[in-house]
């Protein structure tokens, strides 16, 4: 059961980082920001949003190691953890932190608890 639940989160993985990837103006949309007069956040979500979680879930696909599912746990955390700090620091839409942040933080829970 496990490795099935590992799957399923390598996959939501590969699932979130494409639509960075392969739709960055939609991902743009979906977190209420902007490109501005360069498009480098173009860049960035086929980047930071879309090609580095692509790769990541991959990898878990290829390597199912444990500690491969921890680590990215322990990233996908942290993302989680930097949306819950900037509730106090940069007044974002409430709803959508919680939303994004609250399946990341539950990605991150079961990595995490499930692999170690």
């Amino acid at each position: 059961m496990i490795d099935l639940i590992n799957i399923a989160v390598a996959l939501l993985t590969i699932a979130f980082g494409a639509f960075g990837f392969i739709a960055p103006r939609f991902t743009l949309g979906a977190l209420s920001l902007q490109t501005t007069d360069t498009n480098m956040g173009l860049s960035e979500m086929r980047a930071s949003v879309g090609g580095l979680f692509v790769a990541l879930g991959t990898l878990l696909l290829i390597w199912p190691d444990p500690m491969l599912f921890v680590a990215t746990g322990v990233a996908i955390g942290g993302a989680a953890i930097g949306r819950f700090v900037s509730l106090v620091f940069d007044s974002p839409p409430v709803k959508k932190v919680l939303l994004y942040g609250g399946i990341e933080a539950a990605m991150a829970a079961w990595l995490l608890l499930a692999n170690l």
